[in-house]
């Protein structure tokens, strides 16, 4: 959809779809060939609306009247796209906006998500595979790279995770990442899944600040966490790598509360947090910093929400469908600072524009560009009941 219209001092439902379908357009080179029958500008258009209404791409062209066929749209994105330019790609959509409002300092944030696969057992090559965790042990897994600014999360970078990958092989990447940007690290946020020494071993190397969950892992760790009150230890985790083994040192913070009857539990509540951070000084200040990640855990949530529903194994489509969600989020948040607060002396005034409001806004616009259907047949003429 191309339509213009003279700025009014508002962003009108349009507007957001012309600005999301414009940034797919831009960024994502294919090609189609000279016979076919579809635009990627209409592939693009199909795509955010499908993740904007959370529902899949051919129950979106079915209902709609001036859509291309479901079988096209679904036909191109299972055969034009290859994982690693998807990734290269993806990165460079996320980044697009969003590096311009950023400080340049930030607390970043990365992550593992599992998304799990239920389907036939023998059908499970590409995914990656881990311990059960609600009722599978295959999952479409995914690691994200945030920035956090003031409670609001950006997304960096996203790669698709395989059985071979390690958490310390990721985080090597995110890192690689983060090099080639003009910020500034003020802290790293990692959940219990990069515990590890090569991890810890790479936070140390770049002398990033960090704060992360310990697992427990051996006897000592185990002992500590099940006797005695708030303290800081020093603990170490050996390493292997091609035949070579190193200690890597570091302070392990455990914050004991009293759990008073929190979530029906009583007694003591004991956590542990590997942290190396100029502010952190206490076991409290660990926990409660960590707490600041938790946050992220509303963009997963958002996500499912804004995401294109799928049966197809297609590692690609699949990824290209979370970049799409992740986008929307992003997008959401850049223009609800740039365009929608208000500037002012001591800080922008942020209007209310929810994320569901602001997707809702997008739908729409898709159910007007493809004609979306709007009523049914019916075997006989309403009557009375359906006047008011």
């Amino acid at each position: 959809m191309s339509n213009t219209r003279q700025a009014d001092g508002r962003l009108h439902e349009d507007q957001l779809l012309n600005f999301l379908v414009n940034a797919l357009d831009e960024e994502v080179s294919i090609t189609l060939g000279d016979n076919a029958q579809i635009t990627f500008e209409e592939i693009c258009e199909v795509l955010v609306g499908a993740c904007a209404d959370g529902t899949s791409i051919s129950t979106l062209c079915e209902n709609s009247t001036d859509s291309p066929r479901a079988n096209a749209v679904l036909y191109h994105l299972r055969t034009k796209f290859e994982l690693d330019q998807l990734e290269q790609v993806g990165t460079t959509l996320l980044q697009r906006d969003v590096l311009g409002v950023l400080p340049k300092q930030v607390e970043v944030v990365a992550d593992l998500h599992l998304r799990p696969y239920y389907g036939d057992e023998d059908d499970t090559e590409g995914l990656y595979h881990s311990e059960a965790k609600r009722g599978t042990t295959a999952f479409h897994a995914y690691a994200t790279l945030y920035a956090r600014v003031k409670n609001k999360r950006y997304t960096l970078a996203v790669r698709r995770l395989v059985d071979g990958d390690t958490a310390s092989s990721v985080l090597a990447e995110f890192f690689g990442i983060l090099d080639g940007l003009d910020l500034s690290v003020k802290a790293v946020y990692l959940d219990r899944g990069f515990y590890d020494s090569k991890c810890l071993t790479l936070l140390q190397a770049h002398n990033y600040a960090y704060v992360m969950p310990i697992v427990r892992w051996g006897k000592t760790i185990k002992q500590e966490l099940s006797e005695g009150w708030s303290r800081v230890i020093q603990h170490d985790l050996t390493a292997k790598l091609d035949g070579h083994s190193w200690t890597v040192e570091f302070p392990v913070y455990l914050d004991c509360t009293y759990q008073n009857g929190r979530y029906d539990e009583h007694g003591v509540a004991r956590h542990g947090y590997a942290a190396d951070a100029p502010f952190i000084e206490t076991p409290r200040d660990a926990r409660y910093h960590y707490a600041k990640r938790f946050g992220i855990e509303a963009s997963y949530r958002l996500s499912e929400q804004t995401i294109a529903t799928t049966t197809t194994q297609n590692p690609a489509v699949r990824l290209l469908y979370v970049v799409v969600s992740l986008v929307l989020q992003n997008v959401w948040r850049y223009l609800h600072w740039e365009y929608v607060a208000t500037p002012r002396r001591g800080g922008r005034r942020l209007w209310e524009w929810s994320y569901k409001e602001f997707t809702n806004m997008v739908r729409r616009a898709a159910w007007t560009a493809l004609a979306v259907r709007r009523a049914v047949p019916a075997n006989r003429p309403p009557d009375d009941r359906f006047v008011r």
